[in-house]
């Protein structure tokens, strides 16, 4: 048998993931980052013959086929609300119907959060900084509550491509991951309005405003789609990758593009990116199954005798801090403990929580970044309020996966 490289796999391991680092401090897309990283790793450590056969059932499979579909779908559908206007619709009459500064600026980062897209907390920046003001927020606290309310939605979000990912990944139901972060979700709300809000008094605008009834008519109207692609998934069981294009027809018969319009997501690079950061995933994770990498790792980690707990916690949350995304942990960290922990909605929850909340302190989250500079803020008064929200989000990570 023909075999490219005569590595010993633990220290092709190593070399590739150090060859990852290298990428993800050079700010290569992650795609690029994982398909090149799973390349490399299989040139080093599998037989010549075995290579073609691992791409192959990566790219014909069925689940990876769902995955990048559904995460093509979804971006489509970001994107079309972005330049058809109608998210800053959504925003304004959600905006008009709340009538309350506080429930805005925490809302608004959320429903802008349904859309995936990366950096997008820049979205959201500037539609609750007027809210914000009227809460006498300084900045720290303005980047504070758009980092963190916009992130509060993707555990539970059956369209978020991190749970698809996961689901993927460690084959287990979305609907199973879904209901274990709820209470992690429900803490994190708590968390925020705490750290937010205690000291603030209700506020609202006495602007002059629209009906109330036209208000909450444009806001459910703007926000079908997304409630149609939600829909799918919950109530008629269609596939996530379907179910994206469902919200897509929505939001084409809601706006009526123009072909200029329409056209302008298929020439986003962002696009094709994403997609192919779902595909890098699976081909990471299972050359790393069939190269035998995952069985040699997991014995290492059992021989070790680290507590399980500990592992769920600390491998996903380090290697998404450090590649400064959740898709990136999670694809690695996976196949790592595959050898090494069954994965049950129980191990699964807390690993899936544990990269989302390392990735969202990260000082390489897009979000984090984009919006410290907006609100010209330290990132010193930002970790003011982070760290400790982070803290608690992992205390009921913990609390979950002990008791329910």
């Amino acid at each position: 048998m023909l075999r490219l490289g005569f590595i010993d796999p633990l220290a092709a391991f190593v070399v590739s993931f150090a060859f990852l680092g290298v990428m993800v401090y050079k700010r290569v897309n992650l795609g690029i980052t994982l398909t090149s990283t799973a390349f490399l790793l299989s040139l080093l450590v599998m037989e010549f013959d075995e290579i073609p056969n691992v791409f192959i059932e990566t790219s014909t499979s069925a689940l990876t086929i769902s995955l990048v579909s559904a995460t093509f779908g979804i971006m489509i559908l970001s994107q079309l609300y972005k330049e058809t206007g109608v998210i800053e619709t959504l925003s304004q009459s959600l905006s008009e119907t709340v009538r309350n500064s506080k429930l805005v600026v925490s809302l608004l980062p959320a429903i802008v959060g349904l859309l995936p897209v990366a950096g997008g907390a820049l979205m959201s920046a500037p539609l609750i900084e007027a809210e914000a003001d009227k809460l006498q927020f300084r900045r720290g606290m303005k980047t504070y509550v758009n980092i963190w309310f916009r992130h509060t939605i993707f555990p539970v979000y059956p369209m978020s491509q991190l749970l698809i990912l996961a689901a993927a990944l460690t084959g287990l139901s979305l609907t199973g991951l879904i209901v274990r972060q709820i209470p992690v979700v429900l803490s994190m709300v708590a968390v925020g309005y705490l750290i937010a809000f205690r000291k603030t008094s209700m506020s609202e605008d006495e602007v002059e405003r629209g009906s109330f009834g036209a208000n909450l008519k444009s806001l459910l109207l703007t926000f079908s789609p997304i409630l149609a692609m939600i829909c799918a998934v919950a109530i008629f069981d269609i596939d996530v990758a379907l179910a994206a294009f469902v919200g897509v027809a929505v939001l084409l018969l809601l706006a009526r593009p123009g072909l200029v319009i329409l056209s302008k997501p298929f020439r986003n690079k962002a696009l094709y990116g994403v997609a192919l950061a779902a595909f890098g995933a699976m081909l990471l994770r299972n050359v790393t199954i069939a190269s035998g990498i995952s069985d040699i790792l997991g014995n290492i980690m059992a021989n070790v005798n680290v507590n399980e707990v500990v592992l769920l916690l600390a491998v996903p949350a380090v290697l998404s801090f450090l590649v400064g995304s959740p898709s990136g942990g999670i694809a690695i960290s996976v196949p790592m403990l595959a050898g090494t922990l069954n994965f049950i909605p129980q191990t699964a929850g807390l690993l899936f929580t544990a990269a989302y909340l390392g990735y969202i302190g990260a000082p390489t989250h897009l979000c984090l970044v984009l919006t410290a500079d907006y609100f010209k803020c330290p990132l010193g008064r930002l970790y003011k309020y982070l760290i400790p929200s982070l803290a608690i989000s992992f205390v009921a990570a913990i609390f979950v996966y002990f008791l329910v």
